[in-house]
């Protein structure tokens, strides 16, 4: 028992976050103490430069070579899918509509937000002025913006979006591909050690600490095993 070593005995996991928000000291805490409980002492960063990370979680990882630990997934428990949201009074049938109209998106680095939404408005030939779209923080804030009738259209995640269609009389006009990129990659710094890391990660839900989860996307409910799809 001398020479064995105890899980306090190891250095912690560095693990890496691309976070669309300003975080904070709560947030970074709280996420450290839900994965302490479940035997993994991380050190958290925000810090994609940072070396040696075993685990990252990234918006995209388009020629990436990192292997795809866990993938993000929304509150439906799937990939996520961008989406166009109009007043149902509107009319709108397609984004092809949405010309000349005041759009609201997301600022950040994630590809939901504006990037996705936008280029399917340039497949259909749109390219909004500048004066014409107004970012938003979040999610909630776009959507917020729609239902004042302060822009003609917003961009969401589907299913974030879904509980608020019905009720609040919106409509998808666009519902873009899966997007199966977002979510935790190995780094060059990962070991077995990790996998401890990865189980913890697998069993965060938005719903059991909010805070906890205001370090990544709005539209991330968990993560998933990736060898489970």
């Amino acid at each position: 028992m001398a020479g064995a070593a105890t899980a306090g005995e190891l250095s912690p996991i560095l693990l890496t976050i691309d976070s669309v928000t300003r975080v904070t000291d709560v947030a970074r805490y709280r996420l450290g103490q839900h994965l302490a409980e479940q035997g993994c002492q991380a050190n958290i960063r925000f810090d994609s430069k940072v070396p040696l990370v075993a685990l990252m979680f990234r918006l995209s990882a388009q020629g990436s070579q990192e292997t795809m630990a866990l993938s993000a997934k929304n509150r439906d428990g799937e990939w996520p899918r961008p989406a166009w949201i109009t007043r149902r009074t509107a009319g709108v049938r397609s984004v092809s509509e949405l010309e000349a109209r005041d759009l609201a998106t997301v600022a950040g680095g994630d590809p939901l937000a504006s990037a996705l939404p936008l280029a399917a408005l340039a497949a259909a030939g749109i390219h909004p002025e500048p004066e014409r779209i107004y970012e938003s923080g979040d999610f909630s804030s776009a959507l917020g913006l729609l239902l004042h009738n302060n822009t003609h259209a917003a961009v969401s995640e589907a299913g974030f979006a879904g509980e608020f269609l019905e009720r609040q009389d919106l409509v998808l006009t666009w519902l873009g591909a899966p997007v199966k990129t977002v979510g935790w990659y190995r780094g060059v710094g990962w070991s077995e050690q990790a996998l401890a890391c990865e189980e913890a990660l697998g069993h965060l839900i938005r719903t059991d600490d909010k805070q906890a989860f205001a370090v990544f996307p709005e539209w991330v409910h968990g993560f998933a095993k990736t060898d489970d799809q």
